[in-house]
C-alpha cells in the first residue's frame, strides 16, 4: 500500500475505511450478536465468582478438626491465623516436673467405702507388743484366717520396752505366714523398735493396778501414735487396731465391720472362762467401751485437768454403761449403739480420720486418755463412734478381775 506524498491524513484515512452501512450491517448480524452475548455472559459470570470466592474466605474452617479446648498451643495458633492479630487469652503453658527427688500424692483418689474389695481399698494392721511373745503363734493363726484379701492388707508392729524374746519370735512367725504354702502373703510387714522407758510389768497385778492405769495409758497412747505414724501411708484406706492376745475372732470381721461404713467401730469384748463343772461362763472383758453418764461428767468437773480416769475400780465411780455388760452373741450382731469410749482390743478406724490429726492421746484429754482419750477427741471432731454389743471378739482371760464374769 502507497501513502500520499503529503502523509496521512484524515481524509485519507477516513476514505480507507469502510463505509458506515457496512459497519452496521456487520454488527447486526446474528452471529456476530450471540457472541457479544455470549462473552458478555461468561464476563458476568466471572466476576461474580470471583466476587462470591472472596467472601468465602471468612467462613473457611482453619485449624485442626478438633475442640478449641483440645489444641495444642501449635493448633491454636494456626486456628487463629487467619484473624489480622491473633489473640491468646489467659496463656498457660503446662509444668513439666522432671526432679525425682518430688513426689506427688493425691489423697482424692483415696477412699474408705463399703465396696472396699472391689475397689481394692488397703488395710493396715496395726498391733503395739510389749512382752508378747507368749501370744504371738496363735495371733498370727487369726490373721491368716482373715479373708479379707492378704495382698490389700499391710502390717505393722511396734515393739517396745519388751524383757522377753517379742521381737525374735515376732520376725520369726512373720517369715513364717509369708511364706506358708497353701496361703497368700501379705502386701508388707513393718518392725518399729521404740522404747518408751515404761516400768511397768505385764503381770495382772502391775497391769490392772489402779495406780498404774494413768501412766501405763498414757504410754500406751505414745505406743500407738509412734507406730500410726510410722506405718500410714497415702495409699491406706482403713486401719484395724487388733491386739495380740486376742484367742477367737470372725474370719470375716474386716468385711463385716467395713460394709457398716463407719468413722470408728469396735465388736464387743468377752473372754472365755470355764468353772469346775467345765461350763463356759463368757466373762465380760472390755470395760474402756462405754457411754457416758452425767454422774461421770459431774465427776471429771471437779478432778485437776491432769487426772485419768479409770474404768472399774472403785476410787472412780462414774455410773457409765458399759457395752461389755451388754449384748446377746446369738442376736443380730450389726445392732448399732453410739459410745463415748472406746477399748483398744479390736478397733476400726477410717484412715482419713486418723489424717485429719484424731490420735492417742497421750496426756488427760478431758481426763481420759489413749483409746478412751480418741474417742472424747473423735467425737469432739465431729466423727461417729459405734460400738456393736453383740458382736463378740473374745480375748485370752487374764483373770484379773475375780468378779467380772
Amino acid at each position: 500500500m502507497l501513502l500520499p506524498k503529503g502523509g496521512m491524513t484524515w481524509k485519507s484515512a477516513r476514505a480507507s475505511l469502510p463505509p458506515t452501512r457496512a459497519v452496521w450491517l456487520f454488527l447486526t448480524r446474528t452471529r456476530v450478536l450471540l457472541t457479544l452475548a455470549l462473552a458478555g455472559t461468561i464476563i458476568l459470570l466471572w466476576r461474580g465468582v470471583r466476587s462470591s470466592a472472596s467472601e468465602m474466605q471468612s467462613f473457611y474452617c482453619w485449624g485442626p478438626s478438633k475442640p478449641p479446648m483440645e489444641m495444642t498451643l501449635n493448633e491454636q495458633q494456626a486456628w487463629n491465623a487467619h484473624l489480622n492479630t491473633p489473640v491468646i487469652f489467659n496463656h498457660h503453658a503446662p509444668v513439666t516436673i522432671n526432679d525425682t527427688t518430688i513426689q506427688h500424692v493425691d489423697l482424692n483418689t483415696v477412699h474408705s467405702t463399703r465396696q472396699a474389695i472391689e475397689n481394692e481399698e488397703r488395710v493396715l494392721i496395726l498391733t503395739p507388743l510389749k512382752d508378747a511373745s507368749p501370744y504371738l503363734a496363735k495371733y498370727f493363726d487369726l490373721l491368716v484366717e482373715l479373708t479379707y484379701p492378704h495382698h490389700l492388707i499391710d502390717l505393722g508392729f511396734l515393739v517396745g520396752d519388751s524383757t522377753d524374746d517379742t521381737l525374735a519370735v515376732l520376725g520369726s512367725e512373720l517369715e513364717r505366714i509369708q511364706k506358708q504354702k497353701g496361703s497368700v502373703p501379705f502386701n508388707s510387714a513393718t518392725i518399729i523398735e521404740k522404747d518408751f522407758g515404761s516400768v511397768t510389768g505385764q503381770n495382772v497385778e502391775d497391769r490392772h493396778s489402779f495406780a498404774a492405769q494413768g501412766p501405763r495409758r498414757k504410754a500406751m497412747g505414745r505406743a500407738r501414735n509412734y507406730l500410726l505414724s510410722s506405718t500410714l501411708k497415702p495409699d491406706h484406706s482403713w486401719v484395724y487396731w487388733r491386739d495380740v492376745d486376742i484367742v477367737e475372732s470372725p474370719e470375716k470381721i474386716l468385711e463385716d465391720f467395713i460394709s457398716l461404713d463407719r468413722d470408728i467401730l469396735v465388736p464387743n469384748i468377752w473372754f472365755h472362762r470355764y468353772d469346775d463343772q467345765n461350763r463356759d461362763i463368757e466373762g465380760r472383758f472390755d470395760y474402756n467401751s462405754w457411754i457416758e453418764s452425767p454422774k461421770a461428767l459431774k465427776l471429771a468437773s471437779k478432778l485437776d485437768k491432769d487426772v485419768v480416769l479409770a474404768e472399774g475400780y472403785k476410787q472412780y465411780d462414774t455410773g457409765r454403761t458399759y457395752m461389755a455388760k451388754m449384748g446377746d452373741r446369738h442376736a443380730n450382731p450389726f445392732e448399732e449403739i453410739e459410745l463415748d469410749g472406746i477399748g483398744g482390743v479390736n478397733i476400726l478406724v477410717k484412715a482419713d480420720v486418723h489424717r485429719s490429726g484424731i490420735n492417742f492421746p497421750c496426756y488427760a484429754f478431758e481426763n481420759q486418755a489413749e483409746t478412751e482419750g480418741f474417742a472424747k477427741m473423735a467425737k469432739r471432731a465431729g466423727y461417729e463412734v459405734i460400738g456393736l454389743p453383740n458382736y463378740v471378739v473374745w480375748h485370752i482371760d487374764t483373770e484379773e478381775k475375780p468378779g467380772n464374769a
